[in-house]
């Protein structure tokens, strides 16, 4: 059940030669006891959905955790075909990288090892490919799987959507419930890799794969349904606050990777410094509900650009001092 994972391998076929609909793809680090109730969720729909043929990917990044033992336990028992990898590159990108290079699906299905699916997801998703358009990226609701946890890295509108550049493409849909046919993701090609988490520029590796397939002409979708409850753990302020510089530092570096071919992205770094400086001033925070400011957002992305700068010019990443940019920036909260 265990396999290294080979970048430039062909999906095997089943020996009947039937590719199955959907491939469920789950990347995972030291989260052992997540990610089983993560693929006990999944067994559940494909139980209820049996008629939708799936498989699931696991794709375990260098867990030290136990990792390994619990999945060969679990596919050793399970009604589903369940594809264990190992991928020895540290990055999200780079295991979402090697399972969807293994999948045979017709339809992918990215998931993380903290969430848990809806038992009707299956039923939603091929409503969805059925009746729309199949050349599309299409994201699903995200809800709190816990209600002390924070209400961040969440999607929770109730109305169907499309992506316009007027809207900042971070969190439009979220990486952690993310769909496409085979053949979009052959367009778009593979996740890269400066981005996301375990790299240098620590996140964005969905949102760089949005402004990409967004460029290619790709229809961007949030359904309010294909819903997943997301299990993030992180209930405090502090917690919260390391996840978003995070997410600004990627920003960062995304919008230096497309200054020429979606220049509409600075456009969402002149409102956030315009609303970072009104802030100084008495004006709204970046997130009320959580407290949360725009100066770091400001501050990040300009870190972010400098380094993927640096990445594309030197190829040799240093990562940032992370805790120095959060003691500059606390004295402008």
């Amino acid at each position: 059940m265990r396999e290294r994972a080979q970048p430039s391998a062909k999906p095997p076929r089943s020996p009947a030669g039937r590719e199955p609909t959907a491939s469920f793809i789950v990347c995972t680090r030291n989260r052992a006891e997540a990610l089983e109730a993560c693929i006990r969720s999944i067994e559940a729909t494909c139980r209820l959905h049996a008629s939708i043929t799936s498989e699931l990917i696991v794709v375990d990044n260098g867990s030290t955790d136990g990792t390994a033992e619990r999945l060969a336990r679990i596919a050793a028992t399970s009604s589903m075909t369940i594809i264990a990898l190992n991928e020895p590159r540290r990055g999200l990108a780079a295991a979402r990288n090697a399972g969807m290079e293994r999948s045979r699906g017709r339809i992918l299905i990215f998931i993380d090892d903290d969430c848990e699916v809806d038992v009707h997801y299956l039923r939603d998703l091929e409503r969805h490919y059925a009746a729309g358009e199949g050349c599309v990226i299409r994201g699903g609701r995200v809800e709190l799987g816990n209600a002390l946890d924070l209400p961040f890295t969440i999607k929770r509108s109730p109305q169907q959507a499309r992506f316009s550049p007027d809207i900042h493409p971070g969190g439009f849909i979220l990486g952690c419930n993310m769909t496409m046919h085979r053949e979009v993701a052959l367009r778009v090609g593979r996740f890269d890799e400066r981005f996301g988490a375990g790299s240098v520029l620590q996140s964005a590796e969905d949102t760089d794969y949005i402004v990409r397939a967004f460029q290619l002409g790709i229809p961007i979708e949030y359904v309010p349904d294909m819903s997943v409850l997301h299990y993030h753990g992180r209930n405090t302020r502090e917690a919260i606050e390391r996840l978003h510089r995070n997410y600004s530092l990627g920003n960062g570096g995304l919008c230096l990777k497309h200054l020429f071919r979606a220049p509409w992205l600075l456009r969402h770094f002149y409102w956030t410094f315009r609303s970072a400086w009104r802030e100084s001033w008495g004006g709204s925070r970046f997130d009320p509900e959580v407290s949360l400011s725009h100066w770091p957002i400001v501050s990040m992305n300009l870190l972010g650009a400098a380094e993927f700068a640096r990445l594309a010019m030197t190829g040799r990443p240093r990562r940032p001092d992370v805790d120095q940019i959060k003691q500059a920036t606390r004295s402008l909260r």
